[in-house]
């Protein structure tokens, strides 16, 4: 489904990415970790359109994303939760999730999308009608999520969702990022800094350090693998 291929980005002459290359496959879910200025957040907006390559190639189910405007990408199935949640805190929740639906797909099946998006974050239909920006860190995540699908997505990426959210919150927004793709089959891409709940539901994980993915393989090869439990989940070798 997404290719991405020696994929390099620079902002005023310094490298954010150098060479990257990862798959997403139609169904799947792929996470990516890494430490804060890795490049991860880059890799995202380069995918959506938002910063232009130095050089590399990226598709979308055969497409070339760079000769598309990033306006396109959505059309195309392509639906981005960034990080900070980023909703219209001057417009409500109802208004913020029929921006969502622009694309062809979201407004051709927006009822049972609505539906959908209100039974797994069911405070967003108590809530509709009330100002965004009066909505908690957890709802505004759960807005934002719920924005993203109404655009009846293929690949939904998702960018720290948990950040700046209480355990038992961000936990409950895992449950639902899973249940999204274990019961709509949406194809998920996140990038997570809680690293060990994120890839024990992944089907694949890449590790980006300094603009370079360093590893890479299924969870449980990532979760046993040493550098990863020392660096990202403060374990030390048995």
């Amino acid at each position: 489904m997404l290719e991405v291929r020696n994929l390099s980005v620079a902002y005023g002459g310094l490298r954010a990415l150098t060479d990257v290359s990862l798959s997403v496959a139609e169904g799947r879910f792929v996470t990516i970790v890494g430490p804060n200025g890795a490049g991860k957040s880059t890799l995202f907006k380069t995918i959506c359109g938002v910063v232009p390559p130095v050089s590399g190639t990226i598709t979308f189910g055969g497409e070339n994303l760079l000769s598309r405007r990033p306006s396109d990408r959505a059309h195309l199935g392509i639906a981005h939760v960034p990080e900070g949640r980023q909703v219209f805190k001057t417009l409500t929740v109802r208004e913020n999730l029929e921006m969502g639906a622009y694309p062809k797909a979201g407004r051709a099946h927006w009822t049972q999308t609505l539906d959908r998006i209100h039974t797994l974050f069911p405070i967003l239909a108590e809530r509709a009608g009330q100002m965004a920006g009066t909505l908690s860190g957890g709802e505004q995540q759960m807005l934002a999520i719920g924005r993203g699908l109404a655009c009846a997505p293929r690949l939904l990426m998702l960018d720290e969702p948990s950040m700046g959210l209480a355990p038992s919150v961000a936990d409950m927004i895992f449950e639902r990022i899973s249940q999204i793709h274990r019961e709509d089959g949406v194809t998920i891409l996140l990038v997570e800094q809680r690293v060990a709940e994120a890839l024990e539901r992944s089907d694949h994980g890449y590790v980006l350090e300094t603009g370079h993915i360093v590893l890479e393989g299924p969870y449980q090869t990532l979760l046993a693998d040493d550098r990863v439990r020392r660096s990202y989940l403060g374990l030390t070798e048995a």
